[in-house]
């Protein structure tokens, strides 16, 4: 560490080595996965976890480019690695494939027209790298013709049968197999479907893969890298030769992320070894596998790089933009356990790691299951059914006890709550929130119809949303605001069983001597006899009341006269309270 700058933002294996940037040796990825020896490997990790670096070290160790480069390895595990005679059982290795080495990580679109181009241009790059295949006579006339159609703009047709022409003539040229890394594969299909083109674009790399991965007589081994592990019904149709390793996998659990024991070093070479327990809080809680305490490599090295300043590094450089959307735009049920995970609590869930974007709008386990992928959520526990119970699911179905990761995530997602009432609606939202432990009605009625009429549109989901739901999904993403702005100095909770029904918020001061609040939101409802606004409000403080909602806060210790009882009534984007 002394010897070696820690320096941010290197993904190239040989320019780590050759300027002596701060690394920690995970070359004995290289030996499990050669011993595994599966056909085709599809590894997911969160963003920043060193995938991009692991693959170009897996490149520069088996590339015939890198041919007699042994100085790149020396001194690393990889190197001093011996058989049971004592023979350096993989320096014989290096340099002996012919390795195609391409990454989707800036293949980022807003249409499937402009996905393809960028996707033909990598494509390109890649042919004009080895024209030198040109000369001579390796190729006949018809294959020096295929090869000069290869260019921007070609067709998708063209493109998806591309990467397995050239694997075929480097094939030939060299008389040996070729290894093909595919890094970041996942990272246009999340452009795709934010962006609406997702079936097109799943059509297009199932057979891209197909032709690459499956049906490719010229592959020796294939290496695929991404965030999620997108269902193979969608892009991996028919590749029974892939072996998926997620999140929850034994294999590789170290080979990505460091581990506590390599953190701890480092921090004590940078003379930072008495940060030791606070970094563990603010960075430690990524689990692969059973390999707990990982950390991630770029927050470790930022807080390395900024001698010993916390921030949320991480979560600042790892593209929040889908997370976000789909948790501003979730359901109901979505906004309410987020509201529990930023209170420090957790949550079980169904996970399939299978992630199907077309069910990411409807679903909340898919929601959750991608959180996990991207590291967003961390699991504590998990369960197995015995057998079927009702209202859970089948025996043999798995539960996550999911929390969120670490406090550089939650710091991230309050950000992100925050973001929501940016600008005029923030002042609103703000205003809202003083008038309300003020008692001011008056001002809780003006600043509350600014509020929802500048949010609701941003918490609605989907197409045409009911008039009745609008005002669910408003005050879930409401009260997740007050979670975020209220949590120094009270507890912020919805939906919760108290008397004999569940309220929809309770606001609980953490000092007794304060005001707590029951807040119960209503929609107008003509079928209950409701004509005004006025009705509603009626029928919300009738239902406190009759379910005696302030049962719980009674038992914790709160006098009547310190409970504040309001109802929000709903018309449309209309709002009154009383």
């Amino acid at each position: 560490m002394n010897e070696n700058k820690a320096g941010l933002g290197y993904q190239d294996f040989e320019e780590v080595r050759t300027e002596h940037i701060f690394y920690i040796d995970k070359t004995d990825f290289i030996r499990e996965w050669w011993e595994y020896a599966d056909k085709v490997t599809l590894i997911t990790r969160p963003r920043r976890f060193g995938k991009t670096l692991n693959m170009s070290m897996t490149e520069c160790f088996f590339s015939n480019k890198y041919a007699g480069r042994s100085e790149l390895f020396e001194g690393l595990s990889i190197w001093e690695e011996k058989s049971s005679d004592g023979e350096y059982k993989y320096r014989k290795l290096q340099g002996t494939f012919p390795v195609i080495f391409l990454s989707f990580a800036n293949v980022k679109a807003t249409t499937y027209k402009e996905m393809v181009f960028k996707i033909t241009k990598v494509i390109t790059d890649l042919y004009n790298k080895n024209d030198y295949l040109l000369k001579g006579c390796l190729l006949n006339e018809k294959e020096q013709r295929y090869y000069q159609r290869i260019e921007h703009g070609m067709s998708s047709e063209l493109a998806t049968d591309a990467i397995h022409s050239m694997a075929g003539f480097l094939q030939r040229y060299y008389n040996q197999k070729v290894i093909i890394i595919l890094d970041e594969y996942d990272t246009p299909m999340q452009d795709a479907w934010v962006s609406g083109y997702w079936e097109e674009t799943a059509s297009f790399f199932s057979g891209l893969f197909n032709s690459t991965f499956k049906t490719n007589e010229y592959l020796e081994r294939g290496l695929i890298t991404g965030v999620t592990r997108v269902a193979k019904e969608s892009i991996f149709t028919g590749m029974n030769n892939l072996s998926v390793i997620t999140t929850t996998s034994d294999k590789y659990a170290t080979s990505f992320g460091f581990t506590e024991e390599e953190v701890f070093i480092a921090l004590d070479d940078a003379r930072l070894g008495e940060q030791k327990a606070k970094v563990k809080r603010w960075y430690d809680g990524f689990t692969f596998g059973t390999c707990m305490d990982i950390y991630n490599p770029w927050s470790i090295v930022s807080f390395i790089n900024e001698k010993g300043k916390y921030d949320t590094y991480w979560s600042n450089t790892s593209g929040n933009g889908l997370v976000n959307l789909l948790i501003q735009k979730g359901n109901p049920n979505i906004k309410q356990t987020m509201e529990d995970l930023l209170q420090g609590k957790s949550f079980e869930a169904k996970i399939d790691e299978k992630i199907v974007f077309d069910q990411l709008n409807g679903s909340a386990n898919a929601v959750w299951s991608l959180l996990l992928a991207t590291g967003y959520l961390k699991v504590l526990d998990l369960r197995s059914l015995d057998e079927d119970e009702e209202g859970i699911g089948e025996e043999g179905d798995v539960w996550y006890t999911l929390t969120i990761t670490n406090l550089e995530v939650r710091r991230m997602f309050r950000r992100m709550v925050k973001d929501w009432f940016e600008n005029d609606t923030e002042v609103y939202y703000s205003e809202f929130i003083k008038a309300l432990l003020n008692d001011n009605v008056k001002k809780m009625n003006a600043f509350m119809n600014k509020v929802a009429l500048n949010t609701f549109s941003s918490f609605d989901s989907g197409n045409k949303p009911s008039e009745q739901a609008e005002p669910e999904r408003f005050y879930h993403g409401f009260v997740l605001g007050m979670v975020v702005n209220l949590s120094d100095t009270y507890k912020v909770r919805s939906n919760r069983e108290s008397g004999f029904g569940r309220y929809d918020v309770m606001i609980e001061p953490l000092d007794k001597t304060k005001k707590a609040f029951i807040l119960e939101f209503k929609v107008l409802d003509p079928d209950e006899n409701e004509k005004t606004l006025e009705d509603t409000l009626a029928n919300a403080h009738t239902q406190i009341e009759e379910k005696q909602y302030e049962t719980e806060l009674i038992s914790a210790g709160y006098t009547p006269d310190k409970i504040r009882k309001y109802g929000f009534a709903f018309k449309g984007k209309e709002c009154l309270i009383g």
